[in-house]
This record gives structure tokens, sequence and C-alpha cells, in this order.
């Protein structure tokens, strides 16, 4: 769910540049980080970016760069001509001469060099009649993170799906050990007794075999496992937004990868397990960019 995306927008007095950036995350977090949006249009964003992102933490700014009459600084004449009688009356109490006899230039100066007499033109830079221009940036900046994202689901698709392929492959090498596995288990009892030196019935010794293989039997969780992988593939395949749930199947999976594991009692099982449980946490962190 990482993405970046920007577009710009031509407006009266300058340019507002509009930019979303997204990180992974559960839900749709959706932060804007701007003062110059209207209250009344946030909202309106924030359902439309959610509708279009779905999820991940995204950050959404906004940055105006006024053009050359935009910046044009503008005079306060109002507070200027107070400014002004407020000198000419202290010049008077104290019988100095009028300013503007004396030293206009100066006193000239002087206003301006005062507080918030000179200051930039303040006007809003969204308003009512530019919204049409500034929602169709919105919309390319939203089109330009969803082309973004849709590059990199490619390239996750690819490497997740290989990685679940992988999880098959080798359950089926755990497969492959089970007859191995149940003759060193056999062999391991056997010479257990021979070393306590008692005999043992023969027919008794197998129903111990049946009983203890059954406790280390894996082929529940072999079907459950395969059929999780399934699962998982009909999902990511067929759902617009399969992030959630692809969540839910990796847990699954790895209940069965570790329960395999604790039965395993075989030393090639225990490795593939060990590979499994690899594979499955590359696939669980790259679940969290999937949508």
């Amino acid at each position: 769910m990482t993405g970046y995306g920007k577009a710009e927008a031509l407006l009266e007095g300058g340019k507002l540049t509009v930019e979303f950036r997204s990180v992974n995350g559960k839900n749709a977090e959706v932060n804007i980080k701007s003062s110059l949006l209207p209250k009344d249009k946030e909202m309106l964003l924030r359902k439309k970016i959610a509708d279009r992102l779905q999820r991940g933490s995204i950050d959404m700014f906004l940055n105006w760069e006024p053009n050359a009459a935009g910046e044009a600084k503008v005079i306060n004449r109002s507070l200027a001509l107070d400014y002004y009688r407020q000198i000419s009356a202290l010049a008077s109490e104290v019988g100095a001469p009028d300013p503007r006899e004396s030293e206009p230039n100066y006193l000239l100066a002087t206003l301006l060099r005062l507080p918030d007499v000179v200051d930039a033109a303040k006007h809003d830079v969204v308003t009512e009649q530019n919204w049409p221009a500034v929602e169709k940036a919105v919309d390319e900046a939203l089109d330009a993170i969803c082309d973004y994202r849709s590059k990199e689901g490619e390239a996750l698709y690819k490497d997740v799906t290989s990685r679940v392929a992988n999880i098959l492959a080798l359950e089926n090498e755990v497969e492959g050990f089970e007859s191995e596995r149940i003759e060193a288990v056999r062999t391991k009892l056997d010479k257990a007794i021979r070393d306590l030196g008692v005999k043992c019935d023969p027919e008794r010794f197998e129903q111990e075999i049946i009983f203890y293989l059954e406790k280390l039997d894996i082929n529940e969780e072999k079907v459950r496992l395969r059929q999780h992988c399934k699962y998982f593939m009909d999902t990511i395949d067929s759902e617009p937004y399969p992030g959630k749930k692809l969540g839910f199947i990796i847990q699954e999976m790895g209940r069965e990868i570790n329960t395999t594991g604790s039965k395993a009692n075989h030393a090639g099982i225990q490795k593939a397990v060990v590979k499994m449980k690899d594979e499955l946490e590359k696939i669980r962190e790259q679940s969290m960019n999937i949508l």
C-alpha cells in the first residue's frame, strides 16, 4: 500500500500542487496536512480518498506557489493614516514641528515600516469558483498513486504467489520423509526395548508403534495446509481487495506449519518446516502491502 501521486492546478494568482503519500495500514487513515482547504471540502475529500485508496496511512499535502501578482504587497491605507494621526497629535503635544512640513519623505518611510502597514495580499486559495480545478488535480493525483500501487502490486503478486508455491513444494518434501520417519520411530523404540533387556510381545509392540505414530500423524495438517494455499491463490486472483482476508489465511497456514513442526520428530521434516516458516513470514510482510 505504499505509493506516491502528484498533480498540479493552475489557479488565479498561482499554482496549487496536490501530493499523496501512503504507507502500510490496516484501514484507510487519511491525514490532510494543509490549512489551505476549507472545512466544508475536507470531509468530501476524506471520503473520496478513502474510497479510492481503501487501506493505508495516507498523507495529503497542498502546496501553494503564488505568481508575481499573487506575491505583491499591499498598503493598509487606513492603518497608515491612523498611525499618521497619532504621530501628528504626539508632535503637537510635545511642540515638535509638523512632520509633513519638516521631513515628509522620512515620515512616509517611517509609516511604511510600522507593523502591518505593508503586508502580503490575503485571499483564500481554494474557493467555490476554482474548486472544480482543485478537485480535478486531486483526482489526477489519486490516479497517479493508484497507478503507482498497481505497478507495485504486479511485483508483489509474483513474489507472494511464488512463495506459496515454495511452501507447497516443501510440503511435498515432508511427505517424502514419511516412510523414513516411521522406520526411524520403529528402530528407536526397538532399540530402547533391547537396551532395557526385556522381552516384548511382537503384536503388542506393533500396537504401540501404531498408537505412537497416530500421535505423530501429520496427514491432517498436510491436507489443511494445501487447502489453505489453494484458498490463498483463489482469493488473491478473484477479489479486488483481498489484503485483509489474506491476512487471516496466512494465520491458518502458520498454524498448520507449526503443528507439523511440533509433530515432526524427524530432522528432514524439521528443516522443511523451518523453510516453510521463513517463506510464510515473507508472505506475511508482503501481504501488508496488498489492498
